[in-house]
C-alpha cells in the first residue's frame, strides 16, 4: 500500500480510537500488521501523531483551558485543584515510563498481546459497568479529590500494556472510584494532554535524529487526519457514554480481540 494512504488511514484510526476505551495503540499495532508493515518502522509514527488528538481536546475545550489559566493567575481554588489533579494523575506514568521504557517498547510489537488485552479489557468494562454505581452528575474535574486523582493516575499506568486503552483505564477507573461518567470522561481527556505530550516528546527526542523528511511528511499527514476525526469523535463519545454507558465498546473490544487472534493464528 502507498505510504501516504497508509498514513491517512492510520491517522483516521488514531482519531477514532484515542479517546474511546478501545485502545488506539492496540488498533494501530493491529492495523500495521494487517497492512503488512514492519512494526518497528511505524512505531515512532504511531506515537508522533498523538499530538493531533491533543490539539482536538484543546480546540473543543478551549473555554475550560482559558478559564483555568485565568483562575491560576487569580489563585482561584477551582483552577488550582484542576491543575493539581491532572499533575498528580500524570506523575505515576512518568516514573513508570522512564523505569520500564525498554520493556514497554518490546510489548509494542506484540500483536497477540494486544488481542488478549482487548478481550480482557472488554470483560473488565462489562464488570465495572455492572457493579460500579457512580453518581449521575458530579462537581467536575476540579472537584475530584486528591486521593482519587492519584488512584486514576495509577490505573492509567495499566495502559502502558498495548491494548489496555489509556482512556478506558482512566475513565472506568474513575467510575470505579465514584466519579460520574461525564467527569470521568473529561478527566481522561484533559489528562491526555500532559500524558500524550510527554510520550511524544520522549519518543521524538530518542528517535528524532533518525527521522527523514519523508517520515516527517507522513507524520504531518497522519496528524491532520487524526485531528479532524478526533474533533467529531470526542463530542459524540461524551453524548454516548452519558446516555447508554460503555457496554457497546466492551463488546466491540471482545469481538476485535477474538477476530484478531483468529486472523493471526491463520496467517
Amino acid at each position: 500500500m502507498n505510504e501516504t494512504l497508509a498514513a491517512i488511514l492510520l491517522g483516521i484510526l488514531e482519531g477514532l480510537t484515542e479517546f474511546l476505551p478501545v485502545s488506539s495503540t492496540g488498533h494501530l499495532i493491529l492495523a500495521t500488521e494487517l497492512l503488512g508493515f514492519d512494526q518497528r518502522e511505524w512505531e515512532v509514527f504511531n506515537i508522533a501523531i498523538q499530538p493531533a488528538a491533543i490539539l482536538a481536546i484543546v480546540v473543543l475545550y478551549w473555554r475550560t483551558f482559558l478559564e483555568v489559566a485565568k483562575g491560576l493567575f487569580g489563585l482561584e481554588k477551582g483552577a488550582l485543584n484542576f491543575v493539581r489533579n491532572l499533575l498528580v494523575a500524570f506523575f505515576p506514568a512518568v516514573l513508570l515510563g522512564l523505569a520500564l521504557g525498554d520493556v514497554i517498547e518490546t510489548m509494542l510489537g506484540n500483536a497477540v498481546l494486544v488481542c488478549w488485552t482487548l478481550i480482557i479489557g472488554g470483560v473488565a468494562i462489562l464488570a465495572i459497568e455492572r457493579w460500579a454505581n457512580p453518581p449521575a452528575t458530579g462537581p467536575g474535574v476540579e472537584g475530584v479529590s486528591l486521593r482519587t486523582s492519584v488512584l486514576i493516575g495509577l490505573v492509567q499506568c495499566l495502559a502502558m500494556i498495548p491494548g489496555v486503552s489509556r482512556s478506558g483505564a482512566t475513565i472506568l477507573g474513575a467510575m470505579a472510584f465514584g466519579v460520574d461518567r461525564k467527569t470521568a470522561a473529561e478527566f481522561s481527556f484533559f489528562l491526555a494532554v500532559p500524558t500524550l505530550s510527554g510520550a511524544t516528546v520522549y519518543q521524538l527526542a530518542k528517535n528524532g535524529a533518525a527521522l527523514t523528511s519523508n517520515d516527517l511528511q507522513l507524520i504531518g499527514i497522519g496528524s491532520l487526519a487524526g485531528f479532524v476525526v478526533a474533533l467529531v469523535v470526542v463530542k459524540l463519545f461524551v453524548e454516548i457514554v452519558t446516555r447508554i454507558g460503555f457496554s457497546p465498546f466492551a463488546w466491540y473490544r471482545i469481538v476485535v480481540g477474538i477476530a484478531g487472534l483468529a486472523w493471526l493464528g491463520l496467517r
